[in-house]
């Protein structure tokens, strides 16, 4: 029986999905974030988790539990942000010797949740945040906006989409990311040396000193292929800001746009599908060694507005007023 219902996990007040064998909690009051997600027929829990978390320690840190939505993800040289008919200074909240703004502010927010039912083929959360002079951000980009999150729980796993609504009368950048936290191991008794990371990548992305596109598109090493041929241990080293083009790969002899995670001791896989916004992954994992790893699409580059890079490359968009943008990410197991 495929049920939704408000509750408190830990603290955390959620909405609780349950459908198709799975269970979501989506942390509404913490930017919409899938707090837990989890195969319970078979033992995964896919986003990184802890039963001691409180709702503080997940406020103080809501870049790396479960699977927080950002928009504006990562950084922007200086905080300075170049639009089409505007530039915008936003706080610099990345340290020396970075001196960027990083990750912006919808993955902190109190967000309202619009409606949440269940019928015989799933189960969905609707939430929502309007973003205007109310939020203490908009001083520094005040440009009216909602961001509606949409998240359906089923058979085919869990579905995630952002639409983003610009209600200003200037152009509003688009860059959107998940900060996609993937347990280590993912499955209950399993070792974290028996994961395996899959990429589909392209291009890797050169990154200088402050972890900002030099503008150079390089072909992949034999370190970066590990990614495309799905041997990449993606713990137990450190991985720091592996910036790719995503590309096509395969998945039971079908194209699949996505990344996919594996426990080669078992043959569990976590299959993480993303829709064709989603241009660039970048990979990261915290020095390796803390129980989980992120690869995180992007649907633009590292500092995009700002380059001097076409934005066909850059992945970079804005959209005009009163219209709207949409991007979508599936995961499941299999």
């Amino acid at each position: 029986m495929n049920t939704t219902q408000q509750t408190v996990l830990n603290g955390t007040p959620c909405i609780q999905l349950t459908a198709g064998g799975y269970e979501a909690y989506i942390a509404y009051e913490i930017g919409s974030n899938v707090i837990r997600l989890r195969d319970v027929r078979n033992n995964i829990d896919v986003f990184r988790f802890s039963p001691d978390n409180t709702p503080e320690t997940l406020r103080a840190s809501a870049e790396v539990w479960g699977l927080p939505t950002l928009y504006l993800p990562n950084r922007f040289a200086d905080g300075v942000l170049k639009t089409s008919d505007a530039v915008y200074h936003l706080p610099v909240n990345e340290p020396e010797p970075w001196h960027n703004h990083i990750h912006g502010f919808l993955h902190k927010r109190v967000h309202n949740v619009v409606s949440h039912y269940a019928d015989e083929n799933c189960a969905v959360v609707k939430t929502e945040y309007i973003y205007d002079e109310t939020d203490p951000f908009f001083q520094h980009l005040p440009l009216k906006f909602r961001a509606e999150l949409t998240f359906t729980l089923s058979a085919y796993g869990l579905e995630h989409k952002i639409a983003i609504f610009n209600l200003s009368e200037k152009m509003l950048p688009i860059s959107v990311a998940t900060h996609t936290t993937i347990q280590a191991p993912f499955l209950d008794g399993a070792r974290a040396e028996d994961m395996r990371l899959m990429v589909p990548i392209g291009k890797r992305c050169e990154l200088n000193e402050r972890c900002l596109p030099t503008e150079r598109l390089l072909e992949p090493k034999l370190s970066d292929l590990e990614y495309k041929n799905g041997t990449k241990v993606p713990v137990l080293q450190n991985i720091d800001n592996d910036m790719y083009q995503a590309e096509n790969g395969m998945l039971d002899g079908q194209r699949f746009y996505g990344a996919v995670v594996e426990d080669a001791a078992s043959g569990r896989k976590i299959c993480y599908q993303i829709s064709g916004e989603y241009r660039f992954w970048i990979i990261w994992n915290d020095k390796g060694f803390n129980g989980y790893f992120c690869p995180e699409p992007m649907t633009a580059m590292i500092d995009a507005p700002n380059l001097s890079l076409p934005a066909d490359v850059t992945g970079y968009v804005e959209i005009r007023p009163y219209a709207s943008f949409e991007a979508n990410q599936r995961f499941f197991t299999a």
